[in-house]
Formats: structure tokens, C-alpha cells, sequence
């Protein structure tokens, strides 16, 4: 089995099949250039699943007996890249120039992170807010984080991250929001309840329908849509925006920009978009 697994061989049709399914289920498009990293990273789930080729793992994954090998399938070829404060000049404009109206106002406040992947964007946020706003706990805030890797929710949804996860944190705000366990091999961090509980993790593909009906102050969608074509990025803007209360912020990776893109929000700065209207 493992000589056989070695010189697995995945041909352009079978790359081709693979990349319409990922398309078809997820909206990942995965072009041309990523047949090494769908090859390495399928070959594991082969061995797993003692299958001997690409051919045989398609048919499984397209059998009625093999469906929830789709969503592992999906695990497997999504990248989930994240860090503590990445893109820090987001949360900079979010204390700065976001937060003091919404505060000021009262009521009850919202927040998604999109592919929230391991958890650091919206525990960073939940940080943000418990830091800028002074009776959070007697109001009504939350953080709505999705992703549709089940393997990286379960990790968000644990809230512990090596030493090295936490290198960008303050030092004061590590201090605050996580409390430190040790393993056998490690120090870890753990978040604390007082940031855990403002957050509600969930499963989502982005390419289904939407349970939540909004309206959320922000929107955090950043280095998501890199991975989608066009169409798929136009469609998804439109929804966020009608997601949004007027006035509401959507947030995308600074490798992103809706340029090309046909929406109604206004550009504020690079990767920082609003919803007009009263």
C-alpha cells in the first residue's frame, strides 16, 4: 500500500474533477498551480481510507455512502492561515473611528468574522471591544465566527494556542484574557471565560444559505476571498452588504479589493468598505 501510495500520480482530469467538486461544494477555486498541494494533501486521506487511487477516491466521494468525505475533502484542501492582531491597522480604525459612535449610541452590538479559521480574529476582536467598551458586561455584545472546516472550529472553539500563537498579543492583554496550562511538551494559553463567552461558533459555507438575518454592525471577511473567481466574490459582497445596518463596516484582506467588483459600499481606506444610508 504505501509503495503504491508513493507514486500516486494525479492526471489533469482527475485535478480537473477534484476542483469542480471543491468549486461546486465550497466555492474554492482551485486553479492551475495547485495540483502538487491537492496530490499531497488527498494521498493522506488515500492511506486513511485505504483507497490505492485518485479515480477510486472520486467515486467514494461522489457515493451515497461517502458523503461525509466531502466535507473532509473540503477540510483538507482549505488553507487556514491566521494570527492574533493580523492586519492590526483594522483594529486600529475599529477603536478608533468605528467603535465611539457605537458605543455612544447603546443598544446591542454585532459582529461576524467570515472564515474565522482557528479563532485568533475574533478572539482579537472580542480583546478590542471588552478594552473600548467600559459596561460591556451589562450590555448585549456578540461575535458570530464561522468557518467550514470543522477541524479548525474545533481548535477556535477550545481557545488554546501555544506561547508563539500569542508573540503579537500585549503582554497586559495576554495577561488579561488567557490563563496559561502546560502540557506534557508545552506551555499553552487558554482563552479566558471573559472573552469565550462573546463568541458563538458555527459551521458555514459560505456558498449555502445564510441561517443569521443581521443586521451586523461589522463584518470581518478578510483573506477569504482570495480564494474564490469573481462571480463567486461579487455574489458574496452583495450579500454582506444587505447583512449590514447602514452605516455598517466590512472588512476584507489587504491582499483583496473590490475594484473589480460591482457593490453599493462606499471606500473608506484600503480593505475597509461602509454601508451608506440612514
Amino acid at each position: 500500500m504505501s509503495g503504491e501510495l508513493l507514486t500516486l500520480e494525479l492526471s489533469k482530469k482527475q485535478f480537473d474533477h477534484i476542483s469542480r467538486l471543491m468549486y461546486t461544494t465550497s466555492g474554492v477555486n482551485l486553479h492551475f498551480g495547485k495540483e502538487e498541494l491537492v496530490k499531497a494533501r488527498l494521498a493522506k486521506r488515500l492511506r486513511t481510507l485505504g483507497i490505492v487511487s485518485f479515480d477510486e477516491y472520486i467515486r467514494y466521494v461522489e457515493s451515497e455512502r461517502g458523503g461525509s468525505e466531502m466535507l473532509v475533502m473540503v477540510d483538507s484542501l482549505t488553507t487556514n492561515k491566521t494570527s492574533f492582531f493580523r492586519e492590526s491597522q483594522h483594529f486600529d480604525y475599529l477603536r478608533e473611528s468605528v467603535l465611539p459612535g457605537l458605543v455612544g449610541r447603546g443598544g446591542s452590538l454585532r459582529f461576524w468574522c467570515a472564515g474565522c479559521s482557528s479563532g485568533e480574529e475574533p478572539y482579537t476582536l472580542a480583546m478590542v471591544l471588552r478594552e473600548e467598551i467600559p459596561d460591556i458586561d451589562r450590555r448585549d455584545v456578540r461575535i458570530l465566527a464561522t468557518d467550514i472546516s470543522s477541524q479548525v472550529l474545533e481548535k477556535a472553539k477550545n481557545g488554546v494556542y501555544t506561547q508563539d500563537n500569542l508573540a503579537d498579543v500585549p503582554k497586559h492583554l495576554a495577561a488579561k484574557y488567557f490563563e496559561v496550562a502546560r502540557s506534557d511538551s508545552a506551555e499553552l494559553a487558554m482563552a479566558r471565560t471573559n472573552i469565550k463567552q462573546m463568541i458563538r461558533f458555527a459551521r458555514l459555507n459560505l456558498m449555502e444559505s445564510w441561517p443569521m438575518k443581521g443586521p451586523f454592525n461589522a463584518i470581518f471577511c478578510r483573506n477569504v476571498m482570495i480564494y474564490f473567481d469573481k462571480p463567486t466574490q461579487q455574489t458574496l459582497v452583495n450579500r454582506y452588504y444587505d447583512l449590514l445596518e447602514p452605516g455598517g463596516h466590512l472588512f476584507v484582506g489587504h491582499s483583496e479589493s473590490l475594484t473589480a467588483t460591482a457593490h453599493q459600499f462606499k471606500y473608506v481606506r484600503p480593505a475597509v468598505y461602509v454601508r451608506q444610508g440612514e
